[in-house]
């Protein structure tokens, strides 16, 4: 007989290490950047460097595990939601069947470990678990599901995260043009 709750603690792992993953590249990125404006000498004042480091990277998996535990939850909702509207299953034994997909993630975050410091291998790492796992999501409900179902459900999952997406770079770039717009620069 198999626990259920084996694979329980899957998707805390897989957000810990896509986390620890983006703080790395991202830390080199900031770290990059202070050397180059001279910040990063005068640091040495206050902090030694591996205290720098490990401090940066601390707050740095903080904010993405944040982003991630945020994004899982989005998408838990999105996928209960889906299968409220579209699905024939009313005891939630496709749900159930779903939660062997944590390995998906967890593989593809223990991958992300290896390309930490390529941000295109990182990005793609993080999407192609993404994709995979949706697609394993459509596989194992798709039992429950009448054909308009089906295509109702993946229309509104792509509906979803389309629009949250754009919604997001859309206020990104306004905070930016905002900022651009503060700054005291003369005309050109």
């Amino acid at each position: 007989m198999q626990n259920t709750y084996l694979t329980s603690y899957f998707p805390l792992m897989s957000i810990c290490l896509f986390s620890l993953s983006l703080a790395k590249y991202t830390e080199g990125i900031i770290v990059l950047w202070l050397e180059q404006v001279g910040m990063f000498a005068q640091l040495g004042d206050w902090f030694s460097e591996h205290q720098f480091l490990l401090m940066l990277l601390f707050i740095l998996t903080l904010i993405y595990f944040m982003i991630f535990s945020a994004l899982k939850l989005i998408a838990n909702t999105i996928n209960e939601l889906t299968m409220l509207f579209f699905s024939k299953d009313r005891d939630g034994t496709g749900l159930s069947t779903v939660r062997s997909g944590a390995w998906i993630f967890l593989i593809g975050s223990l991958a992300s470990i290896f390309v930490m410091f390529s941000f295109p291998l990182l990005m793609a790492t993080l999407l192609l678990s993404s994709f995979i796992y949706f697609v394993f999501f459509v596989y194992k409900v798709s039992d429950s599901l009448s054909s308009a179902g089906l295509v109702g459900m993946i229309f509104f999952q792509l509906f979803f995260w389309f629009l949250f997406i754009t919604s997001v770079f859309y206020a990104l770039f306004t905070l930016y043009e905002g900022f651009l717009a503060s700054l005291p620069l003369p005309p050109s």
